[in-house]
């Protein structure tokens, strides 16, 4: 009987296909001639609101019509699921260019004449990855000038229904959308799609792609970019071409465009990095065998009659410094003289990478019309959710109108408010880090009687030492603990900026950009500043060692450095949020999709209406860019820095963001649904943040080199305390390990067996041996040693520095062909426009207009005069 039911349904539905000649797949109104710009859906649920939500919609709608804007409703019975509701909203030509004049929209006015550049020598070479010509220029170019309806006979107006683009038309009805007003409740103004969003009047806003993924529309009115962008640009199979950026561009907007346009050029500059840390990787590799220290260390007659001090109280024993063979071979992979050198190149790489981004971004600026682009009247101009919440006004000095205004006193408690709060969270990561502190120092024990009772453990005992497994599991339990953290304050980010009540879209941007990655600054680089800067340098020495909480003795390096359990660190958390970010970003969007989708894949293709698809799939939210730029930034500062201590970080990085990019456009195209275009002359704040991370790496490499690699150690020992000539680095290690009179042990410190009988143990310091005068005190080595280290950073900072501004001053912001490109097209623009206002006077003149008077036509032939000669 059900199934009777449905097949009638479907008899039904395809006699009214059958009956309008159209396919339901479309993106026209029912007359096949207007296009649909934005649509809008709504469920009737019978609840308690459901008249009041009726209420606001009818009053809604109304005033979208009176705004000028053309709705078309598609009833429930003709949804797949007979629930939803779906208005179809049209923006007439009128509408159009009244908006376009109020948003200062740029449009074309003559094609652009000015010679494109020389052709690249390279263009052979580089031609299997070019992609065709339509494709990376969709449009030809033109010189713009801000729209204005008294001027129309001037722009180049081929056919009306074309002449905006529909990334542009979608822009204008969103920001009509935004400011509609709905009615009053509670005495207060209630406007905004977004408020009628939160409350459930509408369950979706959202405009509407332009054809399929997998195939072009039937349409030939339709252009079908989002099937030529998944065919060139969405598939990973394509991950070696260029990035079609200009229909990027025209199809999502130019904030969208702007962060492809950066991404691409980061992994672009990565591959620089990434080819000489593997070089230097593979130095540190090819010179293992030459290395004199792992040599001493797994010598069985040096390492293995040096018998090291326990590492944990009671429970560990004494242990031979040769059980520690495979991770002083392992860590020389990254603590060799090379490191020194890809330090100081990374620093002049990321101030490459800044300036040369800039001169891009400039090349795009002009490119994308974006020149006189000041953050766009739409980004300047109120939010919506500030004018509606602030009810006290007072006059704008400038434009001498009345507008809303947030008192003082208000600012100031949602300030403190927002700064506790986010004071707390950055606190709790603090507390949650020292816990994993805790950890690894309550464990290591364990670890140590476990790998030394368990026989099958045996075999791998050298390799996974009681510290490299304390240092995996920990860094694995903080990656979880980083996860969780994220999760939760992420929410309580957005409420905290919401409750600021920020005056502008932009200023909401840079308050939440700025609590985010404050935050996750804290949260992600924690961990690895612990391991790099205070792990090892606060231990003590047996008999006196220092305690975390007077409980848990703090943790002490392997003898071969610290470094390579900073490495452990810094891949474990940069490749696991990796693997989870894209797990996140790909898996999950699909599977909700499938899930949604899984009923309309038996019916009919012309019944399953391309609104219907669209809303099926998942939203990018307005802050869904964000996060996509808060990924690659905190990436940027694994990569820069601790660089110093994983060479390979760049590699990992850059094979990441080949896959991020097909990631991204892959579910951006066909995942999601199109987000509503919105312009960007520049990457905003984010710009700043990474300038300071750059900064802030040539310390963290300095640092990481002095205090937390054995480079410095090695070198003040081959040129100051060498005795072998023929083989200056020979006794190092013993040179580096103090002695210890293992009577002088405490009780509490004391191994509880010593079947041995040892009488000395070593430890890692440079400190008087027990029968000096000056016993257990530092050595004059440790203070030559430490001297070497500030002298050494002061040094790398201030060549690095120079080198860094210098060159920033050396490279301009702007390329010069674009400064020339930039006055040519103002100049040209100017005449044009001075050219139209000419003509018109004389039109004017010659009808016998007496306003037109020849005092005014002299004066606009002079104006032209003037513009020619500047």
């Amino acid at each position: 009987q059900q199934s009777g039911r449905r097949f009638n349904l479907f008899l039904k539905r395809r006699l009214r296909i059958d009956k309008r000649h159209e396919s339901k797949d479309s993106i026209f109104f029912r007359d096949g001639v207007r296009r649909i710009d934005f649509v809008l859906s709504y469920v009737e649920d019978l609840n308690k609101e459901w008249e009041k939500k009726m209420e606001r919609r009818k009053e809604f709608e109304s005033n979208l019509q009176k705004a000028g804007l053309e709705l078309e409703t598609e009833d429930k019975k003709e949804s797949e699921d007979g629930k939803i509701f779906f208005v179809k909203i049209h923006a007439p030509w009128e509408v159009l260019i009244t908006y376009a004049e109020v948003l200062n929209i740029k449009v074309p006015i003559k094609e652009n004449d000015i010679p494109s550049t020389v052709e690249n020598p390279l263009d052979c070479v580089l031609f299997p990855l070019r992609l065709p010509e339509k494709v990376m220029h969709p449009e030809p170019d033109y010189f713009t000038a801000p729209f204005s309806k008294d001027k129309q006979e001037l722009y180049l107006i081929d056919d009306e229904s074309s002449f905006f683009s529909p990334s542009t038309r979608n822009r204008i009805v969103n920001y009509i959308l935004t400011r509609c007003p709905y009615g009053t409740e509670e005495g207060k103004k209630k406007f905004g799609i977004k408020r009628l969003l939160n409350n459930g009047t509408y369950t979706a806003a959202y405009p509407l792609h332009d054809c399929q993924y997998w195939k072009k529309a039937n349409d030939p009115n339709c252009d079908s970019e989002r099937y030529t962008l998944y065919m060139e640009w969405a598939r990973f199979l394509r991950f070696y071409k260029e990035q079609p950026l200009d229909l990027i561009r025209k199809y999502y907007g130019e904030k969208i465009g702007i962060y492809f346009a950066w991404l691409g050029f980061y992994t672009e500059m990565l591959f620089l990095a990434a080819v000489v840390g593997l070089i230097c990787f593979l130095y540190g590799l090819f010179t293992m065998d030459e290395n004199m220290s792992s040599k001493e260390i797994c010598d069985p007659e040096i390492g293995g009659e040096i018998i090291m001090c326990p590492l944990c109280d009671r429970e560990c024993e004494y242990w031979r410094l040769n059980t520690t063979c495979e991770s002083s071979e392992y860590s020389h992979l990254f603590d060799n003289v090379a490191t020194l050198f890809f330090a100081i190149f990374m620093g002049i790489w990321v101030t490459l990478f800044l300036e040369f981004w800039k001169r891009r971004q400039a090349r795009l600026k002009y490119e994308w019309d974006l020149v006189d682009f000041e953050e766009e009247q739409q980004q300047l101009q109120l939010r919506p959710e500030y004018e509606a919440k602030c009810t006290q006004k007072k006059k704008n000095p400038i434009t001498q109108e009345m507008e809303p205004y947030l008192p003082l006193t208000s600012q100031a408690v949602r300030f403190c408010i927002s700064g506790a709060t986010v004071l707390f969270w950055v606190s709790l990561i603090i507390a949650s880090m020292i816990a994993v502190i805790v950890y690894r120092l309550a464990v290591y024990a364990a670890f140590a009687s476990l790998m030394e009772n368990t026989q099958t453990l045996q075999p791998i005992s050298g390799l996974l030492t009681p510290q490299l497994a304390t240092s995996v599991t920990a860094s694995c339990l903080n990656f979880v603990i980083i996860m969780i953290l994220n999760f939760f304050y992420e929410r309580i980010a957005i409420w905290i900026t919401d409750m600021e009540i920020p005056r502008t879209h932009m200023e909401y941007e840079n308050r939440l950009t700025m609590k985010m990655f404050l935050f996750q600054f804290v949260n992600y680089y924690s961990s690895c500043f612990y391991v790099a800067f205070f792990k090892g340098k606060f231990a003590g020495y047996p008999g006196s060692y220092t305690y975390m909480f007077h409980r848990w003795r703090n943790e002490e390096c392997d003898p071969a450095g610290c470094l390579i359990e900073l490495t452990t660190q810094l891949t474990i958390v940069m490749a696991g949020k990796q693997i989870w970010g894209n797990i996140q970003e790909a898996i999950v969007p699909w599977i909700c999709n499938w899930w949604g989708r899984r009923k309309a894949r038996n019916n009919p293709e012309n019944l399953y209406s391309r609104w219907e698809q669209d809303h099926d799939l998942q939203t990018f939210g307005a802050l869904g860019l964000f996060y996509e730029y808060l990924e690659m930034v905190i990436q940027f500062g694994f990569i820069t820095l601790f660089v110093a201590s994983f060479p390979l970080a760049p590699l990992l990085a850059l094979m990441n963001n080949i896959l991020e990019i097909r990631v991204d456009s892959w579910k951006l195209t066909t995942q999601y649904r199109r987000p509503v275009a919105a312009k960007a002359h520049s990457i905003g704040v984010w710009q700043e943040i990474l300038n300071g991370m750059a900064i802030l790496s040539v310390v963290t490499n300095a640092f990481i080199v002095a205090f937390t690699s054995d480079m410095i150690p090695r070198l003040v020992y081959y040129y100051a305390y060498s005795v072998n000539e023929e083989s200056p680095m020979s006794g190092y290690i013993n040179n580096s390990l103090s002695v210890f009179l293992i009577s002088d042990f405490s009780e509490s410190n004391k191994p509880k067996e010593n079947p041995e009988n040892f009488v000395f143990c070593r430890y890692r310091d440079y400190r008087y041996p027990p029968d000096h005068e000056r016993k257990y005190k530092h050595t004059m080595q440790f203070w030559h040693i430490l001297a070497a280290k500030l002298a050494f950073i002061i040094i790398m900072e201030h060549v690095v520095f120079i080198v860094k501004f210098f060159v920033a001053w050396m490279i301009p912001d702007v390329p010069a062909d674009v400064k020339a490109k930039i006055k040519r097209e103002k100049y040209l623009t100017q005449k044009i426009l001075h050219e139209y206002e000419l003509e018109k006077l004389k039109e004017r003149l010659c009808q016998g207009d007496k306003r037109a008077t020849e005092k005014e036509f002299i004066a606009t032939e002079g104006r032209m005069e003037l513009s020619r000669a500047m």
